[in-house]
């Protein structure tokens, strides 16, 4: 049952969205824990209704669905992650989500080359149940707890984490120290520099992920691996899926040892290098492209013939895999990690939901509108437009992202209190 790849992706990016303000809010009033267990649910029931699907409408309803646990799942992750690890080894755990993330993206473009698209989706609602079983054996968050003033608990959950030899008094100390100061969040602490500023900064590091065009890359990685030559355009997805998860794993064991600065600054510098060559390459393939910017035109006798003239289509393949270097090293993992480390703890569920919320709509918008840009800009300025936008990531990240590595969570609040108040 074919569906439109563009409305497809958009169902998906508007239901992560609402994802996002829903997992905000479940994240404060339910914990950790709950939440996500609880998002299995809309993940389970979508994938029935895809399964079970006999029109396009319910294709659409089971996208949504699911759209919306991923939401869910991607701000409650990682604030269960940051919140549960040692500070030095935060940043490596801290990847490894974005590292499950393109494994399982690998592993279904993997089980898509056998796979009729009923029994791909038999096979993704396995995860959201092993989810369920696992996290019936792990503890709530000891920030959670001693925030609910449930202090036995937090102190058990210590102990399961860190293990019952391990002198756990010094952290539990200074968890409760910063739980006992915290309260209910209003707006009117807005004002304070100590909450916008990280607020700032998570919203920012989710809009510029987006802004870098890697729905857009994405979106053109099977074409060119045709034009190179990939009789099959699925183990295309294969090889770009095996990049993503090898560079992403090296993020992970290199972040805590580098740092998160200088991984966003290298990652940013890449990946303005490979979409400006990206915007050399379709400016030199389609020299005439002011009249035929649509996304098909590499499709056109015209266009073939003229990438086999000027023989750039390596140009494009070298393009392709540095930018997915780039984005796997740094601004893939490091935005959503750098979001579960930055905010205090009474604005961590509402600054999250709101950073989440800007990750999923500017993903929808480009998804959405890439068609006009190509329209206005030709696809040579639109892909120049992304290597701007990736320089602009790395004199952001120069300028306002603090350096989060070997700093516990609460060293890190009391950094933004010191330095705004």
């Amino acid at each position: 049952m074919p569906m439109c790849d563009f409305c497809s992706q958009s169902v998906v990016t508007l239901g992560a969205a609402a994802g996002g303000v829903l997992g905000g809010y479940a994240v404060d009033k339910l914990g950790r824990k709950l939440s996500l267990m609880l998002c299995s649910v809309p993940y389970i029931f979508g994938f029935m209704m895809i399964i079970s699907a006999h029109n396009v409408w319910m294709l659409y309803c089971g996208r949504i669905l699911t759209g919306l646990a991923s939401g869910v799942t991607s701000l409650v992750v990682p604030v269960y992650i940051s919140e549960i690890s040692h500070s030095k080894v935060r940043g490596t755990l801290g990847s490894c989500v974005q590292l499950m993330v393109v494994t399982g993206i690998l592993g279904a473009y993997v089980a898509g080359i056998a796979l009729e698209w009923r029994w791909l989706a038999v096979l993704c609602s396995f995860p959201p149940c092993l989810m369920v079983i696992f996290m019936s054996f792990m503890p709530e968050t000891p920030r959670y707890l001693l925030n609910q003033n449930k202090h036995p608990e937090a102190i058990a959950a210590l102990k399961f984490l860190r293990g019952p030899h391990v002198d756990h008094e010094w952290e539990r100390r200074q968890i409760e120290t910063s739980a006992e100061e915290q309260h209910g969040l209003s707006l009117a602490e807005f004002k304070s520099p100590s909450i916008y500023k990280p607020f700032f900064i998570g919203v920012a590091l989710m809009f510029f992920q987006q802004a870098t065009g890697i729905n857009a890359v994405m979106f053109y990685a099977e074409m060119i691996f045709e034009e190179a030559s990939f009789k099959d355009s699925r183990m295309a997805s294969v090889v770009v899926g095996s990049i993503q998860v090898c560079f992403t794993a090296v993020a992970a064991l290199i972040i805590d040892k580098t740092g998160r600065k200088v991984l966003l600054c290298v990652s940013g510098i890449v990946m303005a290098i490979s979409t400006a060559a990206f915007g050399f390459y379709f400016k030199m393939i389609l020299p005439n492209q002011n009249n035929s910017s649509h996304p098909d035109f590499l499709t056109t006798p015209n266009c073939i013939s003229s990438v086999a003239e000027h023989d750039l289509t390596w140009l494009a393949v070298v393009s392709l895999g540095l930018f997915i270097t780039g984005f796997a090293i740094g601004w893939g993992p490091i935005p959503w990690l750098v979001m579960s480390e930055i905010f205090p703890l009474k604005a961590r569920g509402f600054s999250s939901g709101a950073c989440v919320l800007t990750n999923w709509l500017m993903a929808f918008l480009v998804t959405k509108e890439f068609n006009d840009l190509m329209d206005v800009l030709t696809s040579y300025g639109t892909f120049w437009l992304f290597s701007a936008f990736c320089i602009l990531n790395v004199m952001f990240t120069v300028l306002c992202v603090p350096e989060t590595k070997g700093k516990t969570l609460e060293q890190i609040e009391a950094y933004f209190q010191r330095s705004y108040t």
